[in-house]
């Protein structure tokens, strides 16, 4: 489901994400950018590595990412779609979350006024954090 709402974006997604290793949810992400959608994400400093990961396909896919490390678990699970929907939740975008834990998640759609205070939380973190390198 995520996936899908990814692969329907048309114009823009946020990402704030703690665990970020569902190579599904990633890759969608790779191929909302590669058509042209704004894709934009800020992980928690666990991403933050020297080996290959998310944050480094994301990165080498021209998509910004930034660290939020001024906080102790920067535990945020959520999208932002086009500015009209939320997705929000347990659920961390990681393989186990989506094969072995007992989660949720919530779709909000058709809800621009939530959408535009979860993408001013986005902002206000993104100022916080440093850009992937």
């Amino acid at each position: 489901m995520v996936v899908n709402a990814i692969n329907g974006a048309n114009k823009q997604v946020l990402v704030q994400a703690y665990g970020f290793t569902s190579e599904p949810i990633i890759k969608a992400l790779g191929d909302a950018k590669a058509r042209g959608v704004d894709v934009e994400a800020i992980l928690d400093k666990t991403n933050e590595s020297k080996r290959y990961n998310g944050a480094s396909y994301l990165r080498n896919h021209d998509i910004s990412v930034w660290i939020d490390s001024t906080v102790a678990i920067a535990h945020n699970k959520v999208m932002v779609i086009d500015g009209d929907s939320v997705i929000t939740g347990s659920f961390n975008f990681t393989k186990a979350a989506q094969e072995k834990n007992a989660e949720n998640v919530l779709f909000i759609r058709h809800a621009p006024a939530l959408a535009k205070e979860y993408s001013k939380n986005w902002m206000w973190r993104q100022g916080l954090s440093h850009k992937y390198n």
